[in-house]
C-alpha cells in the first residue's frame, strides 16, 4: 500500500472532490444559481475521482493503474476548466456543446417551445463567484494542484518499485 503521506493526500482529495459536487448542487438547486453545460460538464472529473480513490482502497491492487487514471482524470478537468475560463474572458467563441441540451432526444415542437421558453444560460455568463473569482477559475488552480500532487505521488510510487 502506499505511505501514511500517500494515503492523507489521496484522502485529502476524495473528501474534496465530494465537497466540491455537494457544493456544486448546493450552489445549482438551493441557491438557485443554473449551470451552463460546461459547469455541469466540470463536475463529472471529481466524480470519477471519487470512484478512482475508493477503487484504490477497496482493491488495493494496480495502484500505478489507478493513479494514472487519476492523473488523466484532473487533466481533462484542468482542461475543460481552461477552455471555459477562455469563453468566459472572451478569448473563445462558445461552442455549440454551450447550448445543446440533450443530443440523444429527438424534439417535438412542443419541446422546442418548451426549451425556447426557457432561460439558457450561456458559458460566457458567470453566475456564481468566489472571492471575486468564477468557480471556473478556481477549478482550474484547484485541478493544477491535483496534477502536481498526483505527479509527485506517481513518481514516489515508481522510484520505490
Amino acid at each position: 500500500m502506499f505511505d501514511i503521506k500517500t494515503e492523507f493526500y489521496l484522502k485529502v482529495i476524495f473528501l474534496f472532490s465530494f465537497i466540491v459536487l455537494i457544493s456544486a448542487f448546493f450552489i445549482e438547486h438551493v441557491l438557485g444559481h443554473q449551470p451552463c453545460n460546461l459547469c455541469l460538464i466540470e463536475r463529472i472529473p471529481y466524480g470519477l475521482s471519487i470512484m478512482i480513490i475508493f477503487m484504490i482502497f477497496l482493491i488495493k491492487k494496480n495502484h500505478e493503474f489507478f493513479l494514472l487514471l487519476l492523473i488523466l482524470t484532473f487533466i481533462f478537468s484542468f482542461a475543460i476548466s481552461f477552455y471555459h475560463f477562455g469563453i468566459e474572458q472572451g478569448f473563445f467563441q462558445e461552442s455549440s456543446i454551450c447550448g445543446v441540451k440533450s443530443l440523444t432526444e429527438s424534439i417535438t415542437k412542443e419541446d422546442l417551445l418548451k426549451q425556447l421558453s426557457k432561460k439558457i444560460v450561456s458559458c460566457r455568463d458567470v453566475t456564481f463567484r468566489v472571492f471575486g473569482l468564477s468557480l471556473t477559475s478556481i477549478n482550474i488552480v484547484i485541478s493544477l494542484l491535483f496534477i502536481i500532487t498526483l505527479l509527485k505521488i506517481f513518481n514516489k510510487y515508481e522510484k520505490k518499485r
